[in-house]
């Protein structure tokens, strides 16, 4: 039910644009400091565990009320804080049926002057009924985990065509299954350095070097890895109708203890607004990602095809759908060559909006793996339907 909603989220509330400081607001938040949203739903997962063979399936019934602030501080300081507490209720479940997760979110954006801008943004969750399940990993009632992320940007115009921005993002993994926590306990530092050049009003050209570090909490001297990217792209956006975006570029991966890599790297991505509240989305991106078994796979290399769509039926009624495809090569460790795995998503869901603050919504997810590795395989169907009031 979540990825639909997320889906939902992305057509219904205002993207934010390209501006320095102040992100648009949510329509239902405009003109408000605090909002308070309550959802509730009920669905059935079919797989609550992701497991390969002996799925158990449950009926979920889930609370979910959010808090959120949002206000400028200054005239050229803009500050946003939530808060989203959601409970699950299982009625077929080994362990606890209840399980609550918390999402804590904190934004701060400054800008120094027309052409300086700070933005900073930190989430931390505790997630106790993931969204997407670990696959390969002996079936456990807890799969739960805290995550940090922060984001830094700083961005700068040196003449009036070409610009600097500064990145850095971390993440912080922290699983409470023992077991869980010693293979895949880590952190993930990016640091980003691009230039852009307005080549045209409605296109500019992007060079890119970034730097990762992931290093894992426990063995990491078997497991850490650091990669440098080279990329250079460009972005297009006419009349706000059309956005789309293109980096190419080039990866070097080491590996501690392990043998090193090389990749390609691709991020392709378009937007077609074709009327108000309907737009279709699309792109292909190709990069490594960390596997779920670091015992057995260094990595992966990830092929990720993804479509969105949105289309009003009526003045009130919205149908949105997403698809991603993702063909992806395991690297076994020691240079044992790869396995191939192919992972499908599908989300849909029909939305009735009552009114600004009002909507109410049927959804439907499935996720399908298919793996050469026999652990590895999931299938897994959800179904269901929710309501959300903003007060």
């Amino acid at each position: 039910m979540k990825p639909a909603r997320a889906l939902l989220l992305l057509g219904l509330i205002s993207l934010p644009s390209l501006r320095a400081v102040y992100a648009p607001i949510p329509e239902q938040e405009q003109g408000k400091e605090v909002t308070v949203t309550v959802a509730a739903g009920v669905s059935h997962d079919s797989n609550i565990f992701g497991s390969r063979h002996g799925a158990i399936a449950s009926t979920v019934y889930e609370l979910s009320p959010k808090i959120s602030f949002n206000a400028s501080l200054t005239d050229q300081t803009f500050a946003s804080a939530s808060y989203d507490l959601t409970v699950d209720e299982f009625e077929n479940r080994p362990g606890d049926k209840t399980l609550d997760s918390h999402d804590f979110n904190v934004r701060l954006a400054h800008a120094f002057s027309s052409a300086t801008t700070l933005d900073l943004n930190d989430e931390y969750q505790i997630n106790r009924n993931p969204e997407s399940l670990l696959n390969g990993v002996a079936v456990n009632t807890d799969q739960s985990f805290k995550r940090n992320g922060f984001d830094g940007r700083f961005t700068t115009t040196v003449t009036e065509k070409a610009g600097v921005i500064l990145k850095f993002r971390s993440t912080n993994y922290s699983y409470d299954d023992a077991t869980l926590g010693t293979s895949l306990d880590r952190t993930e530092n990016l640091y980003g350095l691009s230039g852009t050049y307005a080549l045209l009003p409605e296109t500019k050209l992007v060079g890119e070097y970034r730097h990762e570090d992931i290093n894992y909490r426990v063995t990491g001297a078997a497991k850490d890895k650091q990669t440098d990217f080279a990329i250079g792209g460009f972005d297009y956006n006419v009349a706000k109708q059309v956005t789309a975006s293109a980096r190419l570029g080039y990866t070097w991966r080491n590996r501690d203890s392990q043998p090193s890599a090389t990749a390609p790297y691709a991020e392709l991505s378009g937007k077609y607004d074709f009327g108000e509240r309907a737009y279709v989305s699309g792109g292909y991106s190709y990069t490594f990602e960390e596997t779920s078994n670091i015992l057995l796979y260094n990595d992966t290399k990830v092929n990720r095809f993804f479509v969105n769509v949105q289309q009003p039926l009526s003045a009130n009624i919205v149908a949105s759908g997403s698809v991603s495809y993702e063909p992806a090569q395991l690297q076994l460790r020691g240079g044992g060559g790869s396995v191939a795995e192919t992972t499908t998503r599908v989300g849909l869901a029909l939305t009735w909006i009552v009114d600004k603050n009002f909507s109410v919504a049927a959804t439907y997810d499935h996720d399908n793996v298919r793996s050469d590795d026999p652990t590895r395989g999931q299938m897994r169907d959800r179904y269901g339907v929710n309501a959300s009031y903003m007060f």
